[in-house]
């Protein structure tokens, strides 16, 4: 059978796509996904069903890809990718926070007139629906859309998330009611997407409306080797697919071949099919049918650093509480970039836990035994860029990924500024009253610049928010891989629809973003259909 469109990933993307394609009965989608499909609610192992709600780690499960990449300095750092139908978004940690209207504006003054911040928020309010807001959504919230958003309100908050809000006015920051309208900052709820502790990912949210669909084929458990191509006159055109399913090969046509594998499998397939730097490719053994020098460049993400104070034993700490409610977005002093840095607290926290014999970082926390409260402080807009490249020809075998991070200096000064604020901040007195003592960093952390940046260096890991390794621009751009319509330049038929074609990382998680403009690129393709 050959196929309308073949669709790549059943991720925050892929099924997206794969739903709004499939509303036209006369076209037939194939979705494809390496991990495994769970067709409800109650079909969900607990650690995909419920977010805060769980005390099931995702960290080491088979519904994760378990990357290992170079963080600062060549540190390793584990990667967590979604490994299932909802991919990441079936992982992740529920954060539903758009990218401020600057970051798209941008995008749209790059050459990518299509992606201003005006041209996607009809996108944003499509993909939600905000309880919060439900009865007044406004411009700026959606009341219908597949996704359930909501934020705790005050008098849900746990006894640190109120310390930590009072902290924060105490030491001037303004107060913040709505992260996701534009012009705000400050202190305030979290807006989320995990109603009543359920982890709502597209699986959940738009695959439920769609999986009835006859013209709708959902394939799991089918890994993509590589991309076919007719090699005639002309661009190299993509008539479809070479899988395995179950150690069996197989090859299926289709008649447009879109990329939702996330920002580490799209631009590894890409290159596994020819497509990327001709040198690179030439050397792991792959003939290059594009010369495409931006695909696996420009990787960005929003370094994260965690920092952990054991709390006093009159403080109530349930594995079973919501322990993120609250976060903080700030600019840094001496930043050109308004709200560059953001801070995730939680009201209960666990320690770290390494994946490995090393301990490395990124690998999630310790389930079921919290001893005390935390914040984790982000980097936005980092001026240091990573790389992705292969490290053999073969499908099975992992990238080679180095997230560059806190390379640039200014990178490492605001991070080194936001840990001396945290660390203030935590002797409020609000605070001060909970807090026994600093877990990490430690006094002797803090003692001096030197050795603040040595125990960043060791510390610092991803935000999962890994964006932009394929990125979109104009034809005057030789690092774009794609146009604004997510069309690989060099090919036809052959698109990408993900979090790879941001040209740059948004000042939020990414998961918002990612399902918004998955929404315009599947609006894109029924225009052109």
């Amino acid at each position: 059978m050959k196929y309308d469109y073949i669709i790549i990933g059943a991720g925050s993307a892929g099924a997206i796509i794969a739903s709004r394609l499939s509303e036209d009965p006369r076209k037939s989608v194939l979705l494809v996904e390496s991990g495994p499909d769970y067709k409800g609610l109650d079909d969900l192992p607990e650690g995909l069903k419920y977010g805060y709600a769980s005390t099931k780690s995702n960290w080491n499960a088979e519904h994760n890809w378990q990357y290992i990449a170079k963080g600062a300095k060549d540190t390793p750092i584990a990667v967590p990718r979604g490994k299932v139908t909802g991919g990441s978004s079936a992982i992740n940690g529920q954060i539903f926070l758009r990218g401020i209207p600057e970051d798209f504006d941008t995008w749209a003054e790059w050459g990518n007139d299509e992606w201003s911040y005006q041209e996607l928020l009809p996108y944003m309010n499509k993909i939600e629906t905000d309880t919060t807001y439900q009865e007044d959504s406004g411009d700026f919230h959606g009341s219908e859309g597949p996704i359930i958003c909501h934020r705790f309100p005050k008098e849900q908050w746990q006894q640190g998330s109120k310390a930590w809000v009072e902290a924060c006015l105490s030491a001037g920051f303004p107060e913040c009611e709505d992260a996701n309208a534009p012009g705000t900052t400050g202190v305030g709820p979290i807006p989320l997407n995990n109603p009543n502790g359920i982890r709502w990912s597209t699986a959940l949210g738009h695959l439920s409306e769609s999986r009835h669909r006859l013209n709708l084929t959902i394939r799991a458990n089918v890994t993509v080797k590589h991309i076919l191509f007719d090699n005639g006159e002309g661009p190299p055109t993509a008539t479809g697919i070479e899988v395995v399913s179950e150690g069996e090969a197989f090859t299926i046509f289709g008649d447009e071949i879109i990329l939702c594998g996330g920002a580490i499998a799209s631009p590894q397939l890409l290159m596994l099919s020819g497509i990327g730097p001709k040198d690179h490719l030439q050397e792991i053994g792959i003939d290059p049918i594009i010369d495409s020098p931006g695909v696996g460049e420009n990787l960005r993400d929003h370094p994260l650093i965690h920092m952990l104070w054991k709390t006093k034993s009159n403080v109530e700490l349930s594995p079973y509480q919501p322990n993120l409610q609250t976060t903080l977005r700030y600019t840094a002093e001496g930043s050109e970039l308004q709200n560059d840095m953001i801070v995730y607290f939680q009201s209960m926290a666990n320690r770290k836990m390494g994946i490995g014999p090393d301990g490395i970082p990124g690998g999630g926390y310790e389930i079921g035994n919290p001893v005390g409260i935390a914040a984790g402080l982000g980097l936005n807009l980092a001026k240091s860029k990573g790389r992705l490249k292969l490290t053999s020809n073969d499908y099975r075998d992992q990238p080679d990924l180095n997230y560059n991070m806190l390379d640039h200096e200014e990178d490492m000064r605001r991070c080194k500024d936001g840990i001396r604020m945290l660390d203030n901040l935590a002797k409020h007195s609000s605070l001060e009253k909970l807090i026994e003592e600093p877990i990490y960093p430690t006094s002797i952390d803090l003692e001096t610049d030197e050795a603040l940046e040595t125990w960043i260096i060791k510390n610092v890991s991803t935000g999962h928010h890994v964006s932009c390794t394929t990125k979109m621009g104009p034809d005057s751009d030789p690092m774009a891989v794609v146009d604004q319509y997510g069309k690989v330049r060099g090919a036809n038929n052959l698109r990408v629809g993900d979090a790879s074609i941001m040209p740059d990382c948004v000042r939020a998680n990414i998961n918002v973003t990612v399902m918004s403009m998955a929404e315009k690129i599947a609006d894109f393709i029924k225009s052109e259909r």
